[in-house]
């Protein structure tokens, strides 16, 4: 199968699996698997935080986050387009009793100080307190700007708020940045980091934070059912994932260019109207062109995407080269010219 669905569709290479099998391992409920210890030792000393937790998920990350910030009635700002708003099944009102106030998201990704400000709800006990603001770097493929998160971090202090990272794909936004990981750590109070999208880990994500916040996001864990016993297999992927397969995003990154290039040549096809700045890359198609149709013949030959009622979105990982991409290009062609 050639899977353009999402970058979390990768399966672990030759080495990775060898690095889960020799895994040391004991019960991480316990404490004692010294593989998980050893990932989130590494791992907030990597990203510049006081400590780390191991997570099953990048929506358990995320909950833990906002129940660990906020109680029963608060409510914490994000975009419209927020995974952990839009697409993380409201677990956050569900579980944790918090309101979301999402914002429009501007055409970058990026969430309007004037319009979070007003968002603010004053301290009476008809609203619901406001205690966070959650950022995602990248959302939809796009990337903010460390000039963007600095401020963030100024409006955040200003307006005694907390400010979280939904960093599910921050190494992409770090390689397409230039810059190390930790120039956007740096202003955040807590961040996640998922290890099974393009870095390339089966399962898992990291949430970051002070000593305090990431023992009561443990205690949280536990209590949605989250505590793993020998979770080193999964841990061990984790930690390679972070030392081999960061640099090589920079070709997702490319491939996802050359894509669009590609998408373009094709009649009825079109990335025009969208910026590809990492491995995501979102098409408008032709209302000539049957996609649903389109859809169940590319399956039938072996790729697999993601479409919606006018368009597709594309994403490139390790698993995907150019060939796969010619591939893809070949078997449009063939479809629009029938």
């Amino acid at each position: 199968m050639i899977d353009f669905r999402s970058d979390t569709v990768t399966r672990p290479c030759t080495q990775m699996k060898k690095a889960m099998f020799e895994a040391e391992l004991g019960d991480d409920v316990y404490g004692d698997d010294p593989t998980v210890n050893a990932l989130e030792q590494y791992a907030n000393e990597r990203h510049g935080f006081e400590s780390a937790l191991f997570t099953s998920s990048g929506t358990q990350a995320n909950l833990l986050a906002l129940m660990a910030h906020c109680e029963r009635g608060d409510e914490y700002l994000c975009g419209q387009n927020a995974h952990n708003y839009k697409y993380e099944a409201g677990g956050a009102a569900v579980l944790g009793s918090v309101q979301p106030q999402p914002i429009e998201n501007e055409a970058d990704g990026s969430l309007c100080f004037t319009k979070l400000k007003s968002a603010i709800k004053a301290d009476d006990f008809h609203f619901a307190r406001t205690k966070l603001l959650s950022l995602e770097n990248t959302i939809g493929g796009q990337v903010l700007s460390l000039e963007y998160m600095a401020q963030a971090q100024q409006f955040c202090q200003q307006n005694q708020l907390i400010l979280h990272l939904d960093g599910a794909r921050v190494y992409n936004a770090a390689v397409a940045l230039g810059v190390d990981v930790t120039q956007i750590s740096q202003y955040f109070n807590s961040m996640t980091v998922c290890l099974s999208k393009g870095l390339g880990a089966p399962i898992g994500s990291l949430l970051l934070g002070d000593k305090a916040f990431i023992a009561k996001a443990r205690r949280i864990r536990k209590m949605l059912g989250g505590g793993m016993r020998q979770a080193g297999f999964l841990a061990a992927a984790g930690q390679y994932a972070l030392l081999h397969n960061v640099e090589r995003l920079a070709e997702d990154h490319d491939n996802a260019k050359y894509l669009a290039k590609q998408l373009n040549e094709v009649k009825g096809f079109n990335t025009s109207a969208y910026r590809v700045s990492t491995n995501i890359v979102y098409v408008d198609v032709a209302q000539s062109i049957d996609l649903k149709a389109l859809t169940t013949t590319l399956a039938e030959n072996g790729i697999l995407l993601t479409s919606s009622y006018a368009g597709m979105r594309l994403v490139t990982h390790k698993d995907i080269n150019k060939m796969s991409i010619d591939t893809l290009i070949y078997s449009l062609n063939q479809f629009v010219s029938k």
